[in-house]
């Protein structure tokens, strides 16, 4: 009996590669969340109790944002300034790192789960979606291999830069930008595509700068030096003549369309108040160590088996760390391919190599540093350190450019093994092993983490809001700073949870008053911050005179404190604090304080 037309008997030619190819798709999204959550997993377990252990004081920083930023969109407030923070002045939130995209998207999760949760939904998303936009943009453009562009997309995803970023910078761990910013960028070439083109793009560039601004600068830095060499290559001017005008008109409206969107903001972040010029961090500090990009990251396979070096500034800022087998496998695929390629080809090599070399030399920063021993050869950073917008650039991130070729390096290699593999047996098995050698040691291990204080029932209960007026001025003890954010939380919970609004004297953030007119982090220290600080650091009470008391009123009065907190427990970013030292030095200072709920209470008298 003869089979029903309706009935398939099997696939068709054309079906069954498109099966595969939705597998691949499969398989690669369920590994980039699997990593996600494998590397975030400490938190998961209760993200209003767990805190990143090294980078505490980054990871409250954010959580303020998204509550401020949620905050600041419900209520009609300006995104991009606040006086919340370092009351009198306020603090200008263009020219630190605001993610106001992100404050606004998920600011009806910030307000269902709080604060914390969703600065860990966000972070997972971040490195999920990083290794899903690279997948997507080497399988759909750039390789013809589904393979080639998984193993491209979760290198770059998990590299061990953004393992590295992943403690806590929201900025750093949104790679899936660049994919879709070189997407962008290269589609303006063609005919008819400049309008729309330009739009996107103009689109992409304005979210760009309100997540990370300066992964954006670092972006357009090497995709300009990139396109620059590519262009410039006799196998390319051809096409570059044929596709320069449709590029330039899809560039201009890119220009336009960012440059409206962004108006406010630039000028807010060059000439607004509040601004400052260069960083608050020191160029020779933050630059890459040479033997770094040789050496093993900590938070990996080889970290774990006592591989890891501590070569990195902060175990933030590991921006290299690939290995010295991944290196010599890097050469190895870069000299694969130029055997292999034609000539137009090979002006993608040279431009790729020459940006990864580039790159590299000026991520080792104003003075070359080996094995932590730093030189005096000068370098080409620290000819360009004076230059305006680069001189606010961290010199060892821009190692974060190196990251992405290798793994299109990667992806290459692997592509062309598949549609050409070796004649030997030996020669496929070299591969093989190369690529394990190279990869498996930097394969991810969770973050740390560990139990951070609560936030206190004076503020969860809304006890507060009987100490303070209306967005008046609440301090905890010590002053927040980078190492003490605990007045950031304290005010994201109440953001959060609709309490309403008090005002801390400090903060965690980049403003003026740094040496030379630079930046510095947080305000310059007055009388009663440094004394407290002292107290909580060594545990020791700092010896108190009547000059002192009067001093540290004035400082309050100038702060416009109403009301100072201690609490029970105060969480410091970088060492432990002595609660009791504290309250001995703000007694002296301010008398006998009451107590209330779970904290000790002082009310300041007026002027």
């Amino acid at each position: 009996m003869p089979s029903s037309p309706s009935v398939a008997t099997g696939p068709s030619p054309a079906s069954a590669p498109a099966a595969r190819d939705r597998r691949a798709d499969l398989v690669v999204l369920l590994a980039a969340v699997a990593l996600a959550f494998w590397v975030t997993s400490g938190m998961w377990r209760d993200p209003n109790s767990r805190t990143i252990t090294v980078n505490s004081s980054d990871q409250a920083l954010f959580e303020w944002l998204l509550a401020f930023g949620g905050h600041a969109v419900t209520h009609g407030e300006n995104p991009l300034f606040t006086h919340l923070i370092n009351v009198p002045h306020g603090v200008n939130l263009a020219v630190n790192t605001s993610i106001t995209v992100y404050a606004v998207v998920f600011a009806p999760l910030t307000y269902l789960i709080g604060p914390p949760a969703t600065f860990l939904v966000i972070l997972t998303l971040n490195l999920a979606a990083t290794a899903v936009a690279w997948y997507w943009l080497l399988s759909r453009y750039l390789v013809g291999s589904r393979l080639a562009a998984g193993v491209g997309g979760l290198f770059i995803a998990y590299c061990p830069a953004m393992v590295s970023h992943a403690n806590a910078h929201l900025n750093w761990t949104a790679g899936w930008l660049v994919p879709l910013l070189i997407w962008g960028l290269f589609r303006l070439r063609r005919p008819g595509r400049a309008v729309r083109g330009g739009i996107v793009l103009g689109v992409l560039v304005a979210a760009a700068f309100f997540i990370a601004a300066e992964g954006l600068f670092f972006t357009a830095l090497a995709l300009a030096f990139f396109l620059l060499i590519w262009a410039l290559h006799p196998a390319r001017r051809d096409e570059v003549r044929a596709g320069l005008p449709h590029f330039l008109r899809g560039l201009g409206v890119t220009a336009v369309v960012a440059g409206v969107l962004l108006a406010y903001p630039l000028w807010l972040h060059f000439a607004g108040p509040q601004r400052f010029h260069g960083t608050g961090f020191d160029p020779l500090i933050h630059s890459e160590d040479i033997a770094a990009y040789g050496s093993y990251p900590r938070r990996s396979l080889a970290g774990w088996a006592g591989l890891g070096t501590s070569l990195a500034p902060n175990p933030t800022e590991e921006n290299s760390f690939f290995g010295l087998p991944l290196l010599l496998l890097a050469v190895a695929c870069f000299a694969f391919l130029w055997t292999r390629a034609d000539r137009a080809f090979r002006a993608t090599l040279t431009a790729l190599g020459a940006t990864t070399v580039v790159f590299a030399v000026l991520s080792w920063g104003p003075k070359a540093k080996w094995n932590g021993r730093r030189t005096d050869q000068l370098l080409p950073f620290g000819v360009l350190d004076n230059l305006p917008v680069i001189n606010a650039a961290l010199p060892s991130r821009l190692a974060l450019v190196v990251a992405p070729v290798l793994g299109l390096l990667l992806a290459y290699t692997v592509d062309r093994l598949r549609t050409r593999p070796p004649r030997h047996r030996a020669a496929e098995l070299a591969w093989a092993v190369g690529f394990a050698a190279a990869l498996l040691p930097l394969l991810p291990t969770p973050l740390l983490t560990s139990v951070r204080e609560p936030v206190p029932a004076f503020i969860t209960s809304g006890t507060w809001q009987r100490y303070v007026s209306p967005g008046g001025v609440l301090t905890p003890l010590p002053l927040t700073v980078d190492v003490y954010p605990d007045g950031q939380r304290w005010q994201a919970y109440a953001l959060a949870h609709r309490q309403g609004e008090f005002r801390i004297p400090s903060g965690f953030f980049l403003g003026p008053g740094g040496p030379d007119g630079r930046g510095r982090i947080g305000p310059v220290p007055r009388t009663f911050d440094s004394l407290m600080d002292q107290a909580g650091r060594t545990g020791l009470v700092p010896i108190i005179t009547e000059g002192s008391i009067q001093q540290s009123l004035a400082d309050l009065h100038y702060w416009r404190v109403e009301t100072v907190v201690l609490a029970d427990r105060v969480h410091g970013a970088k060492y432990d604090v002595d609660e009791e030292a504290l309250l001995r030095t703000a007694t002296a200072l301010l008398g006998p304080p009451q107590r209330v709920d779970d904290v000790w209470v002082w009310k300041v008298p007026p002027a």
